[in-house]
């Protein structure tokens, strides 16, 4: 498991940041009002386990959901997150379905 003191916020650059051995796992980001849209997901291409995937953007959920912000997938992996993570269905906007 990755430990949540690991992930940044990277507001001037608009990502979720992680470190990963010698490089980077982010997420990028759009804030407008009250909502975040997700729009890109990176992961280093030495990774290939799918729980880590899992476990960075669990820890990227839990950093918003302490903001109470609603979230807004543009990325397809992030979209299919949210389909396996029924909990995080409520942090969408109103008239957002996936």
């Amino acid at each position: 498991m990755i430990d949540a003191a690991e992930l940044v916020d990277n507001d001037f650059l608009r990502q979720f940041e992680l470190k990963v051995e010698d490089d980077m796992a982010k997420i990028e980001y759009s804030l407008q009002d009250r909502k975040i849209f997700l729009t890109k997901l990176v992961i280093p291409e030495g990774i290939t386990s799918e729980e880590f995937e899992n476990d960075f953007l669990t820890l990227v959920f839990e950093n918003i959901s302490e903001r109470n912000i609603s979230v807004v997938p543009t990325s397809p992996e992030i979209a299919k997150f949210i389909r396996r993570n029924r909990k995080y269905k409520k942090m969408l906007p109103v008239g957002i379905r996936i």
